[in-house]
């Protein structure tokens, strides 16, 4: 296993191969992604133009296995921005983290924790930051596709630092596996101060 830093630009020889790894692990619960490639490949370019976006990548050999990414809020969709906008923080001094995604069957090899830390640590050299932030879906508990062995996050982000914000909450749309159409689904934010 290796892993490699990249910033801006230099991601894009890896995007094809991050976008078809983004959609194989979004399909899986809480997520349900009914992804496109196409999508995700352009989802990502938006990350690599801005010059300060880190990409932490977990290599097997050649192939990506896992990736987390992590930009300045300001260079972020406004969707995302517009919950710390309405509770008063300001979106300059917040880094989001914008996902983790890693192949089940490299889980539980620290991986995890190593994607934290070196986003972390990104944003404390950056210097400007006072918190990290990521977002995640919220589903019902008893959801009818919820695997009965599924175990929530929220006790792995907990030990990290992070505390869940339920005030910072948006709506984001995406097609669900076997559905037709888009539909809102709800985020909220964890946040950590930076370090």
């Amino acid at each position: 296993m290796q892993i490699k830093i990249v910033q801006g630009k230099a991601v894009t020889p890896y995007i094809a191969d991050l976008a078809g790894l983004r959609t194989t692990v979004f399909r899986a619960f809480p997520y349900l992604y009914e992804g496109s490639e196409d999508y995700e490949a352009s989802y990502l370019a938006t990350y690599a133009q801005s010059p300060e976006s880190l990409f932490v990548l977990a290599l097997d050999g050649e192939k990506i296995v896992g990736a987390s990414t992590g930009v300045p809020m300001t260079d972020a969709s406004d969707v995302f921005k517009a919950p710390f906008v309405a509770a008063g923080i300001d979106p300059q001094k917040v880094f989001y983290f914008g996902e983790s995604v890693l192949l089940s069957t490299y889980r539980g090899r620290g991986l995890g924790v190593r994607f934290f830390e070196e986003r972390e640590a990104y944003a404390h050299q950056l210097g400007r930051f006072e918190w990290c932030a990521f977002c995640a879906v919220e589903r019902p508990r008893y959801h009818p596709l919820r695997p009965a062995d599924y175990v929530p996050l929220d006790d792995f982000w907990g030990k990290r630092g992070y505390t869940h914000r339920a005030d910072l909450r948006m709506m984001l749309a995406w097609q669900d596996i076997g559905e037709a159409d888009e539909t809102e689904k709800p985020m909220s934010f964890w946040l950590k101060p930076v370090r």
